[in-house]
């Protein structure tokens, strides 16, 4: 019998290595990962997303990205033929996102994101107080793989104008309710996961184990 292909898709500018505790059966399951490319010089998500489309190598996988990795995977779906696609800690619609990003795009405010501070985590580092923060930029540091500056501009304006307004209801939307980039309380319908965060793909691996083989073969 031949595995099912699962191809992951991580967050905005992070590595697959976000995935690294996240665990499918060998025998079932072949885990494969795509990576952030820098896009073009004003390229669309669609054709950005066909790019990456180009590194999937199975017929009919399952998709599943985290973040704008769940963004850019519903827009891959549209280039190929997919067994099912999955999003975790992300949206099926510009109308979930929150009020503060939809003022973005109407004011255009996300041009005003100081990019290069971004791009300088050492530099966050030095404007941080407390344990906390120095252990969330050190978990940045770690899994942060794209420091383009072309790419984050991309990113940023990709997902604040993104454009799909409904809902495709085939999407499996995995979302934590304690989620401060897209709160639950704008989410339509999802399966909750209790406490996760945004970041819950690094804390909340062992939900995800025990119960993404259940939703891929559902």
């Amino acid at each position: 019998m031949s595995k099912i292909p699962v191809y992951f898709m991580p967050g905005l500018a992070a590595s697959p290595a976000i995935f690294e505790r996240v665990k499918l059966d060998e025998t079932i399951f072949e885990m494969c990962f795509l990576e952030w490319e820098i896009p073009m010089a004003k390229e669309s998500l669609s054709d950005y997303a066909l790019r990456v489309s180009k590194n999937i190598k199975h017929q009919n996988p399952v998709l599943i990205g985290v973040s704008f990795g769940g963004i850019l995977v519903q827009e891959i779906a549209k280039h190929i033929e997919v067994r099912k696609i999955i999003i975790i800690s992300s949206v099926r619609s510009s109308l979930e996102f929150p009020r503060r990003m939809k003022i973005g795009k109407t004011t255009k405010a996300y041009k005003l994101i100081p990019m290069k501070v971004l791009l300088n985590i050492e530099s966050l580092a030095k404007y941080s107080f407390g344990e906390k923060i120095n252990k969330r930029i050190q978990l940045y540091e770690k899994f942060l793989s794209v420091r383009d500056l072309r790419y984050l501009q991309w990113a940023v304006e990709s997902v604040i104008l993104w454009d799909r307004n409904q809902i495709d209801e085939k999407v499996i939307h995995i979302h934590g309710d304690k989620d401060e980039v897209f709160p639950i309380k704008y989410i339509k319908s999802c399966i909750i996961v209790k406490g996760g965060t945004h970041i819950m793909i690094l804390n909340k691996y062992k939900w995800l184990n025990e119960n993404l083989p259940s939703i891929i073969l559902d």
